[in-house]
């Protein structure tokens, strides 16, 4: 019962791998083109949490422009498609929507 208990309490997270978002950002290069408080290339991630603060389908839209690129919204420069997994990004787009 025990380890039952410390298993679901390490793996109880919607994450699947063992490292932060933040981390994860670094790691996917995401940090090239955008910072958290300023506009670089791309938006500043606080940016982009108030731009979708209360929209409850954030998380989603997020998730499927950090995998599969867009543009328009933020400019004309276009987001490129990034190589994650469904779970990276929906951990990503939880990140940036928790930046104030």
């Amino acid at each position: 019962m025990k380890k039952a208990l410390l298993l679901l309490c390490l793996f109880g997270s919607s994450s699947v791998y063992a490292i932060a978002p933040a981390d994860l950002a670094k790691e996917k290069n995401c940090f090239a083109c955008h910072t958290l408080d300023k506009k670089l290339i791309g938006p500043s991630y606080k940016e982009v949490a108030a731009k979708y603060k209360g929209d409850a389908g954030a998380v989603s839209k997020l998730a499927d422009k950090i995998k599969k690129g867009g543009s328009g919204v933020w400019g004309t420069m276009p987001m490129p498609p990034n190589a994650v997994s469904d779970a990276e990004a929906k951990d990503l787009a939880k990140w940036v929507l928790s930046t104030k």
